[in-house]
């Protein structure tokens, strides 16, 4: 699940362009909207996408728990490692 968490963290760097984070300063439990590392709408369609095409899963975007599933990156490690093919 580590090496997912990486994996997702460097998806999140690369498809959002932050290039001025690295990995290390993503703490996995924080939350990636708002206070945490800041993110919003735009970006949860682009990560979404980015996550549909590296994992093959989709996060539906009508789906209630869209929210939690996109609250951490321990959130989506979790999410994807349950539903990729």
């Amino acid at each position: 699940m580590e090496q997912l968490q990486t994996e997702i963290k460097q998806l999140i760097i690369d498809s959002l362009n932050l290039e001025d984070i690295s990995i290390e300063e993503i703490e996995t439990d924080a939350p990636l909207f708002g206070d945490g590392l800041g993110l919003d709408s735009i970006d949860a369609l682009e990560l979404g996408l980015a996550i549909k095409k590296q994992y093959s899963v989709v996060i539906d975007a009508d789906d209630t728990q869209t929210r939690e599933h996109f609250a951490s990156v321990a959130n989506l490690a979790k999410y994807i490692f349950a539903n990729k093919g």
